[in-house]
């Protein structure tokens, strides 16, 4: 697997999808000038330019910075360099424009600060819930609120920004003015998808926050919950103990199994072997291998799962590597290509799926596939 799923440590951070995320970033204090900056003046303009077209040459600005977001997400993708750095930079970049942004409507009076309480609020508590996620391993997936409540915060913003070159008196005048009645429209949309995409969050990750009645419940879907049981329960019964060695799935297999009580009378433990230097130095695949067939391979698979059930002393251990997306895929790989290995005393035997869907689709997919393989090993 290429590094931008992560199998490989050597990543570059100046790619051309990071440079825009870069530049995005940098553009904010452009806009925030061309918008607050009584910049018309200071080039001898006539008043009605300054109150006819600066807010809307602000708002040009912000649409072509809000595009490039789009851009550098397509360029990660279809150039196969989807990398750490970026997943950090660019919903951060978003966030910092968002706020710059907001925050400038205020200083202006064009927007009341309430909106921008509830806005920065949400992106503050959700960001902490992902926090307290992935420090235990779990992922929270975004949910289509959460990326409609980004398309119409952006639409409102830029009405807003407009907004300031039509203002209007009274409350009378204000609903004769069709722009400024559209725009709150929007703006009101906005605001309850931000609350809906946190209820949503704080929902996902009751447990996780100590809302739920057990740890990482929410996370773990009731199939999965179900077989994990299942596994456990006949583990138990047939005296065999588990190991797993997880590459594309990041530790989700041990979480699902381990989710369950009294797991570790069978679950010994596994390995999240995303780069290349873990896979070569914890499970001792061969570097001859890596080289010739790759991280995605049956033969990786194999070795993998072997070293994985040598390392922990398990009876059965089972190792995943493949292409969870949204890039990385290769030539006769493509995005949902995974190898699993399954590894016993007597034998170590792999098998090639290939799933559909999205990246959390494929990555619960192949969770369940390798609870299953557990429990056909075991019979």
């Amino acid at each position: 697997m290429s590094a931008a799923n992560g199998d490989n440590g050597n990543q570059t951070i100046w790619t051309p999808s990071n440079v825009i995320t870069i530049v995005r970033i940098l553009l904010v204090p452009v806009f925030v000038a061309a918008l607050l900056a009584p910049w018309p003046e200071w080039f001898g303009m006539n008043a009605a330019f300054s109150n006819d077209w600066k807010s809307i040459i602000a708002a040009g600005i912000f649409v072509l910075i809000s595009c490039t977001d789009w851009l550098d997400g397509y360029l990660a993708r279809s150039r196969n360099e989807v990398t750490d750095f970026g997943k950090f930079m660019d919903p951060l970049a978003d966030k910092i424009l968002v706020a710059a942004a907001l925050i400038a409507l205020v200083e202006l009076g064009s927007l009341p600060t309430w909106v921008v309480l509830i806005i920065l609020a949400r992106e503050f508590i959700v960001s902490g819930v992902r926090m307290m996620a992935a420090s235990k391993g779990v992922v929270i997936a975004a949910s289509m609120i959460g990326k409609f409540k980004t398309v119409f915060q952006m639409i409102a913003i830029v009405l807003f920004t407009i907004k300031g070159s039509h203002m209007v008196g009274d409350i009378g005048e204000a609903f004769s003015d069709t722009l400024w009645v559209f725009s709150w429209v929007v703006m009101l949309i906005a605001v309850i998808l931000t609350i809906a995409s946190m209820i949503d969050y704080l929902v996902k990750a009751r447990d996780i926050i100590g809302l739920g009645n057990g740890a990482n419940v929410a996370a773990i879907p009731d199939e999965e919950r179900s077989l994990a049981l299942k596994l456990v329960e006949t583990a138990r019964e047939r005296h065999v103990t588990l190991a797993t060695a997880e590459s594309l799935t990041g530790g989700l297999i041990g979480a699902s199994i381990t989710e369950v009580p009294g797991s570790s009378d069978v679950f010994l433990g596994g390995v999240m072997s995303y780069a290349e230097a873990v896979k070569q130095g914890v499970l001792s695949v061969a570097p001859e291998t890596l080289e010739s067939f790759g991280v995605v391979s049956e033969e990786c698979a194999l070795e993998m799962a072997d070293g994985a059930r040598r390392l922990i002393g398990a009876d059965i251990a089972v190792s995943v590597t493949g292409i969870a997306g949204p890039g990385g895929e290769e030539p006769g790989k493509p995005v949902g290509t995974v190898w699993m290995g399954v590894s016993t005393q007597d034998s170590t035997k792999a098998r090639l799926f290939h799933f559909e869907g999205d990246r959390d689709d494929v990555r619960k997919s192949t969770v369940d596939a390798a609870l299953e393989a557990f429990l056909s090993e075991i019979g």
